[in-house]
């Protein structure tokens, strides 16, 4: 059975980040995780850091997406100026 709890340093392994990058996305609440301890350890339950990681295949889908979208976009504002000519 997989542990449910995660140290940062499992997290900075599984997602090939640095130290910092791990604490930055604690921090900011966008990688959900508790303090436990006398030290005040951090844990990252594995669901969480599951979660996370679908979320960011989520924004990089729509990203490049968006960016997909972006040449047509240019083609039809190029198009715009020259019929508002005629």
């Amino acid at each position: 059975m997989p542990p449910r709890f995660l140290t940062l340093a499992d997290v900075m392994e599984i997602l090939n980040i640095s130290a910092p990058q791990a604490y930055a996305l604690v921090r900011s609440g966008e990688l959900p995780a508790i303090q436990i301890g006398g030290r005040l350890q951090w844990r990252v339950e594995a669901t969480e850091l599951e979660a996370y990681i679908q979320r960011m295949y989520a924004q990089t889908r729509a990203r490049l997406d968006g960016d997909h979208e972006r040449p047509a976009d240019a083609a039809r504002a190029e198009q715009r100026p020259e019929s508002a000519d005629r």
